[in-house]
């Protein structure tokens, strides 16, 4: 419905769904959720009897230790030893220790199934769809690792990865695991210089890349780009290159010297047993990047122990993960949650891998592999749902989903809107869980409530163990009122350290700089009074016109009301003196920005934020610059707008959009 008549009555209804929830869980569904069975083992351990969520949240913050330890011994985590201290220098942040004196291995936690049942389904946009047992993939890790170990990698050691999202790449992770590894990977999307930044600062020894992946309709070549990424990676002593799946084998094309394929890598080792190698708890397991936007990279280091037990608690207590379930991200090997998905082989799940494009050949294509496959769990972005909401998707309808339990979104700000397209025309009976955390902690702060209701526009619910609050400037705590994220005490999965940052400077000025010994996350926040919370966007791109603080999601919310919008980005411009907020949109084929559409988008945000959100200028643009992972860059939109240089273009999936935001002669006056 197009209009402000239209406008209003859609506003009016969003507004009277957030006096109730959206959906909240039955009680045979409390009774058999995971976070429920937990509470009852804590209650019979003697821990405590915790009445709902908010009680158990407030236990496992002012008793962290006991929590973490009560995680380690409800989830079964595997291990030579779990030492008797959980906690060390517990006042210190950074410097605290968990597990200190524990040994085990990540991979081991992973592969604890060995039996038919499935544990790798994968599909990609070519039509090729494998499946693999736990036994299969216990057999080919078991190959994979002997390899490894063959060509010298030893614990500590990385291996480099441009690889797509296949079972390969899951095997290769869990192989370099296993014998003690550290596992860096980006998606083969990146282009030259942008994977050379990453893993250039890294000096992997070992380096995978896929021959060729596809996306939006055709195949994309990964070989030709072979020669430069070996002589930009002088550390690498072993080059392996892996075919992607495809409906028939070909044969191998010629190699440079030094590189060979995977079958010929792997060829002379059989399945045996593995062995998995005890190391501490915060032994590296990962290395991840920053987006890379705003500078160089920065190499986030993470330890196998604080990974193993942040997702085991994300899955297991705040998704409701079971074993046999089919849990399902959309991501590529360059973003975070292809490192949470996987993870959920350790709660004896199922993968459910896509490598390809959403939207291609319809935009039908995931919830086909949602209905075929049997996902019960569909893990996706704000920014996907928002595109199948305005396609006209209606899945309730055309896709029968029994199996589905929970949908998960991350990435940016899921908007009111889209809660209730998913309720309205995805399904009625489901847990949508948006969740925050990001690659600093390869895991959340805010997550689902399997035993909670669901709010419009919130995250249910902090993450148990993590003490999370919202501060303003001079570190008074906030309720109701926006302010920076933080996390008040030590979590597991904080980053061991940053690559080749010997005396830890360059790690405390990312986190603890504003607040000392407080994690500043950088997120413009809020916490509800449902003890939910709001994220408003990247302090980072926060507005300030006037003196007034503006989360850029606040604008976001409003403009996606809007059918004949596809995406929108907003950033601050300099203009006489002072700042004036700049909104930018890139509307639906065959809509025009008239005078008429820009008087309802300001008058729809001025009704429904306050004067201070409301643009000065509207401009449309056929393309908006993202991320790799698919965010927006307001941050490389802003530079561009002001004629700055903006850094690492290869971060981004589309450097040529920036075009559109130089020079315009809109904003001249």
């Amino acid at each position: 419905m197009t209009g402000p008549r239209g406008r209003e009555r859609r506003s009016t209804q969003v507004a009277d769904l957030e006096k109730t929830p959206l959906w909240r869980p039955d009680e045979q569904r409390v009774r058999g959720s995971n976070l429920y069975r937990f509470m009852e083992w804590l209650r019979q351990q003697g821990q405590g009897s915790f009445a709902d969520y908010a009680s158990l949240h407030a236990w496992s913050v002012r008793q962290s230790a006991a929590f973490w330890s009560a995680l380690w011994d409800f989830a079964e985590v595997r291990s030579s030893c779990k030492g008797g201290t959980v906690l060390e220098d517990g006042e210190r942040m950074p410097g605290a220790r968990w597990f200190p004196e524990a040994r085990l291995n990540f991979a081991e936690n992973l592969l604890r199934r060995r039996d038919p049942g499935v544990a790798l389904i994968y599909q990609g946009e070519n039509g090729v769809r494998r499946n693999m047992t736990f036994e299969e993939l216990h057999q080919a890790t078991s190959r994979m690792a002997q390899a490894l170990d063959d060509a010298g990698l030893k614990p500590g050691d990385r291996v480099a990865a441009v690889v797509a999202n296949t079972p390969e790449s899951v095997v290769a992770m869990l192989a370099t695991a296993a014998l003690g590894g550290v596992w860096s990977s980006c998606s083969p999307d990146f282009g030259i210089d942008g994977i050379l930044e990453r893993f250039g600062q890294i000096e992997p020894t070992v380096l995978l890349v896929s021959d060729s992946h596809w996306y939006k309709g055709r195949s994309h070549d990964g070989m030709r780009r072979l020669p430069t990424l070996m002589a930009g990676l002088p550390s690498v002593q072993r080059t392996v290159l892996v075919p992607y799946p495809t409906a028939q084998d070909s044969a191998h094309d010629a190699l440079p010297p030094g590189a060979q394929w995977l079958d010929e890598f792997l060829a002379p080792f059989a399945p045996g047993a593995l062995s998995f190698r005890q190391l501490p708890f915060d032994h590296p397991l990962y290395i991840l990047f920053s987006s890379g936007t705003t500078g160089k990279p920065k190499c986030i280091v993470h330890g196998a122990g604080g990974t193993l037990l942040q997702h085991l608690k994300e899955h297991r207590l705040h998704s409701d993960v079971r074993p046999d379930d089919r849990v399902f991200y959309f991501t590529t090997c360059g973003w975070m949650m292809w490192n949470w998905l996987v993870s959920a082989l350790a709660s004896e799940a199922a993968l459910v891998l896509y490598d390809g494009s959403p939207l291609h050949p319809t935009e039908e294509v995931l919830f086909d592999l949602a209905r075929d496959t049997r996902i019960t769990h569909f893990g996706t972005s704000a920014r996907y749902v928002d595109a199948v909401r305005k396609a006209g998707l209606r899945p309730r309808h055309s896709h029968p989903l029994e199996d589905l339990r929970v949908i998960l979104s991350t990435g940016s700000p899921l908007s009111p809107e889209a809660f209730s397209y998913v309720y309205e025309e995805v399904k009625a009976d489901v847990q949508l869980a948006s969740i925050s955390g990001g690659t600093d902690i390869v895991s959340c702060f805010a997550l689902g409530n399997p035993m909670g209701p669901v709010w419009s526009g919130e995250l249910q619910v902090p993450g148990l163990g993590m003490s999370v609050a919202v501060y303003d400037p001079e570190g008074r705590e906030l309720v109701g009122e926006k302010g920076e994220l933080v996390c008040t005490a030590p979590f597991p999965s904080m980053p061991v350290q940053f690559w080749n940052d010997a005396d830890g400077a360059r790690y405390r000025a990312a986190y603890f700089e504003r607040y000392p010994g407080i994690w500043h996350h950088g997120d413009y926040a809020e916490v509800t009074e449902h003890g939910g919370l709001i994220i408003h966007g990247r302090s980072d791109a926060t507005l300030n016109p006037g003196g007034v603080r503006v989360g850029t999601a606040e604008i976001y919310r409003q403009v996606e009301r809007f059918e004949e919008i596809l995406e929108s980005v907003t950033v601050e411009q300099e203009f006489g003196g002072s700042t004036r907020i700049v909104l930018f949109v890139r509307l639906r084929p065959g809509c025009e920005l008239d005078q008429n559409l820009v008087q309802q988008i300001r008058s729809t945000i001025r009704a429904n934020t306050s004067s201070h959100h409301v643009p000065a200028k509207v401009v449309a643009v056929d393309d908006i610059p993202r991320t790799k992972s698919g965010k927006i860059s307001e941050l490389a939109v802003r530079n561009a707008l002001h004629g700055r240089p903006v850094n690492n273009l290869s971060a981004l999936e589309n450097p040529q959009a920036l075009e559109e935001f130089r020079h315009r002669a809109e904003l001249a006056d």
